[in-house]
């Protein structure tokens, strides 16, 4: 139980939104006492937490949204020396039994923390890590596009007039973007053949700008995983990609993990149980960061083929008659394990966070 000898000890809980945050303030046995709208800027945020303190002894706040629309009050609220809680969204099924509005989930994020049912530590997103996470964002997108281009292009040959089909349809694809961002078509784009001819030179001129990005997207997170992570890079199977995306799922402050175990369930790489009466087993765990499993699991495929150590374990286990799908669960637990000490080899152990309940 909270208690101070001066004030009031109170728990403040904030319900996120792009133009507004809803706070609220409850006291140490969870009576709600207030709530107030700020806005979404500096003095808002600063309002925000003048008001939470004139209340009493704040202790925590419950943010909901670290990582999105609350992530800038987030920030503000750890450089004044508050402690922020991660709180999740609540479950639909408690939605609909007690109401949906602003006020509501505020009071919601604040009694999470003050149960303790709400116990996570957000990003801070302040160092080297946020800023490969921006670059990734821009990389990922332009692969995407440049992905559509490329089947719209396709597309477009295969539903051409017959002598633009025939002229193109042998070609590479290096060879094809080439070819088609160097055409001279016509300007007759009354004429179908001209304008699929128009299309296709604008569309492989679109393929060149985005490849140019990726590269340069490439060299910048190649120089800034050099700096951050080199050592996770130099593992077996891990590439810029995985190692990047693995960063970015840790974070700034990868010592809010309070053990490997906690790393690994984000990952979704933590064994679930599934037996049932005479059978013991263990399944995938198909919830947490989707990315940072699909990172693990390109890693374990890349061993699974090049990596002598890896190959072994996966013969004598196959031999034990264990499914493919186990053999990688367990490479996937075994690689998060990995990662996690390399992820915090550089980091000062974590600090006991404030209880509140």
């Amino acid at each position: 139980m909270i208690s101070t000898a001066d004030e009031t000890a109170v728990v403040g809980g904030v319900d996120t939104h792009t133009d507004s945050h809803q706070a609220a303030v409850i006291d140490s046995i969870g009576r709600h006492l207030t709530t107030q709208a700020f806005p979404t800027t500096p003095d808002g945020y600063h309002r925000l937490l003048d008001w939470l303190r004139s209340h009493g002894a704040l202790i925590a706040v419950g943010v909901e949204g670290t990582g999105a629309y609350g992530s800038g009050l987030a920030r503000y609220l750890q450089d004044n020396q508050v402690t922020v809680i991660e709180v999740d969204r609540p479950d639909r099924r408690a939605r609909r039994a007690g109401g949906k509005s602003d006020p509501i989930d505020a009071f919601a994020a604040a009694t999470a923390v003050l149960t303790g049912r709400a116990t996570g530590t957000p990003k801070t997103r302040d160092g080297i890590v946020e800023a490969i996470r921006a670059l990734r964002v821009v990389r990922r997108s332009a692969v995407k596009a440049r992905t559509q281009t490329i089947h719209q292009i396709r597309t477009l040959i295969i539903t051409a007039p017959d002598e633009v089909r025939e002229q193109l349809r042998a070609l590479a694809p290096a060879e094809l973007i080439k070819h088609l961002a160097r055409s001279r078509p016509r300007t007759q784009t009354s004429e179908p053949a001209c304008a699929v001819k128009v299309a296709l030179r604008r569309l492989a001129r679109r393929h060149q700008y985005l490849t140019a990005e990726i590269g340069n997207a490439d060299a910048e997170l190649k120089a800034l995983m050099a700096q951050a992570a080199p050592e996770l890079v130099a593992l077996p199977g891990v590439g810029i990609e995985t190692a990047a995306q693995l960063l970015i799922t840790a974070g700034d402050n990868p010592e809010r993990f309070t053990s490997e175990a906690s790393f690994a369930h984000l990952c979704a790489v933590a064994p679930i149980p599934a037996s049932s009466g005479r059978t013991n087993r263990h399944r995938l765990n198909r919830g947490g960061d989707r990315r940072a499993n699909h990172a693990l699991h390109m890693i374990a495929l890349v061993r699974m083929r090049y990596d002598q150590r890896t190959q072994e374990y996966v013969a004598r286990r196959t031999a034990e008659g264990m499914s493919k799908k186990d053999i990688l669960r367990c490479l996937k637990r075994f690689i998060a394990r990995e990662i996690y000490k390399h992820l915090t080899r550089q980091h000062t152990p974590p600090q006991r966070l404030i209880q509140v309940a």
